[in-house]
């Protein structure tokens, strides 16, 4: 059975399957058999996921591991997974070096689950996922379940995805594929690249002081400087980007989440799936490359029926991006 769906992943019904028909988990052995496994691209949403499932699975037999890259928390994550794993969340990376390693094995794994799948398989991660379905000992696509989620689901990305899918496949979506909430506030405003500092301070002024706002910019060098730029001018704010260690990024993403740094400038490390219903404003900073990570970019204020506004502050050299922007999404 196998399912695409236009939407965000929450929670996936795999749960109480995976215990029911479980029987390969065992405390203390070398080498675990999950029966589900969750795929996603960035240590943050594994983390999220993890969370959650761990909230599903209390007072139940389910457990659950977490793999994601980093030196600072590789044997910890060993450690756990030798507890037994009923559901895996992980990222590709790191799962490919725990399976060559002898610690995990796929033969009994019959959930598979990719978030933001189409970043999955667009964006650097295809051979990785084609080494894990294809490669190990994972049942075929006709003896297990898989579902793959986004926001977001181009065409040649659908094409793609029959690889991993049955011919009778489910496209499941709500709203609009590709599409933007109803409650967020679109506003494009034109400056130049000397000004957009000045109008940034302007735009975080003229907002309430305790509102969340995520500033979103392309590079981790920008958002490292664009960070400190701000914190000497006596703003409370966090960066979050792929050169900080994971035990950082928590903490900053959390400092954010509490309101104690009301202002995270990041880069699209956080753009997907991350769950901070609270976000006010989102501040396109630099403009992303292509139009669906605008979309996902959007989605992380206006969640959960909340209102939120969203800003882009484009440059003249941006002009035919903005174009199809406007005449796709606003």
């Amino acid at each position: 059975m196998s399912y695409v769906c236009g939407c965000r992943l929450t929670r996936a019904p795999i749960g109480a399957c995976a215990v029911r028909k479980s029987t390969t988990q065992q405390n203390g052995r070398r080498k675990q058999f999950p029966a589900a496994l969750i795929l996603s691209p960035t240590r943050e949403l594994s983390l999220q996921i993890y969370n959650e499932s761990r909230k599903f699975a209390y007072r139940t037999p389910i457990t659950s591991a977490l793999l994601y890259g980093g030196r600072e928390n590789y044997r910890e994550q060993i450690n756990k997974l030798r507890l037994g794993v009923h559901i895996l969340i992980a990222t590709p990376g790191r799962l490919i070096d725990v399976m060559e390693q002898g610690y995990i094995g796929l033969d009994g794994c019959r959930f598979l689950v990719l978030d933001e799948a189409d970043r999955m398989l667009d964006m650097g991660f295809e051979p990785q996922i084609r080494q894990i379905v294809d490669l190990s000992e994972m049942p075929p696509k006709g003896k297990r379940v898989t579902a793959m989620f986004s926001a977001t689901f181009p065409k040649e990305i659908q094409v793609l995805a029959q690889d991993f899918l049955m011919p009778n496949y489910v496209f499941l979506a709500v709203g609009r594929v590709g599409s933007t909430s109803e409650n967020i506030m679109q506003k494009i405003v034109w400056v130049e690249e000397h000004e957009k500092k000045s109008f940034l301070m302007d735009l975080l002024d003229a907002g309430e002081p305790t509102a969340l706002t995520l500033v979103f910019v392309e590079t981790k060098r920008g958002a490292s400087d664009l960070a400190y730029y701000l914190q000497k001018d006596g703003y409370n704010v966090v960066a979050i980007h792929g050169d900080l260690k994971q035990f950082d990024r928590e903490k900053h993403l959390e400092t954010f989440r509490s309101g104690v740094a009301p202002i995270l400038v990041a880069t699209a490390v956080a753009a997907r799936g991350l769950d901070i219903p609270n976000v006010k404003h989102v501040i396109n900073y630099d403009l992303p490359s292509d139009i669906d990570e605008y979309v996902h970019r959007i989605g992380r204020t206006g969640r959960v029926g909340n209102v939120g506004t969203f800003f882009a502050l484009p440059i003249g050299a941006h002009a035919e991006k903005c174009y199809s922007i406007d005449n796709r999404l606003i």
